[in-house]
């Protein structure tokens, strides 16, 4: 396992991290992290990146020191009804595990001035990955079978449905919308 700052980035990716180092203060603990992530990534197109590195809305099982695995989706901000599954890169780990690649670890630095080390264990989903996936099922390139289900698109807005949409009647009643206290 390599203890390392190099890691590889999407263009999209690597913008992101940009527009926050220039949006840090002088002061921003997280600004440190922020260089290091700049200056040692290697930016691919997102064609390019391989399936084994962390992405932004990955999903990555990963380690603390010693301690025992953790899985999270890596994502630009904390998503609602995500409580615990999300890791946002607005955070010290979710900003290092962003590039790194499976068996690739690195060290930093807590609020508490002790050091952590993270180690990738595991990609277990990445988003470029799943769409080059599904554009090769579209072109019939067979794929490899993915490890969650696959999704059917049922209905296009481009094309229109093969059979008419049937029309339901609907009556209306004239009496009152308000039920009364009677419904409660």
């Amino acid at each position: 396992m390599s203890n390392t700052d190099d890691c590889q980035l999407t263009t999209k990716d690597y913008t992101i991290l940009e527009v926050m180092l220039e949006r840090s203060l002088g002061d921003d603990p997280m600004r440190e992290l922020l260089r290091r992530k700049i200056d040692g990534a290697t930016v691919v197109f997102r064609d390019d990146i391989p399936p084994t590195v962390v992405t932004l809305s990955s999903r990555v099982t990963y380690t603390v020191d010693d301690g025992p695995a953790e899985t999270r989706i890596v994502a630009h901000d904390e998503m609602r009804g995500m409580v615990g599954a999300v890791l946002s890169i607005t955070t010290p780990r979710g900003l290092a595990l962003l590039g790194l690649a499976e068996g690739q670890s690195i060290t930093i630095r807590r609020a508490d001035g002790e050091e952590e080390r993270l180690t990738v264990q595991e990609v277990v989903y990445q988003p470029e990955t799943a769409r080059r996936a599904a554009a090769g099922r579209q072109e019939g390139v067979a794929q490899p079978r993915s490890r969650g289900p696959i999704l059917r698109l049922v209905h296009s807005a481009d094309e229109p449905p093969a059979q008419p949409a049937r029309r339901i009647p609907v009556h209306y009643d004239d009496g009152p919308d308000d039920p009364g206290p009677t419904a409660a």
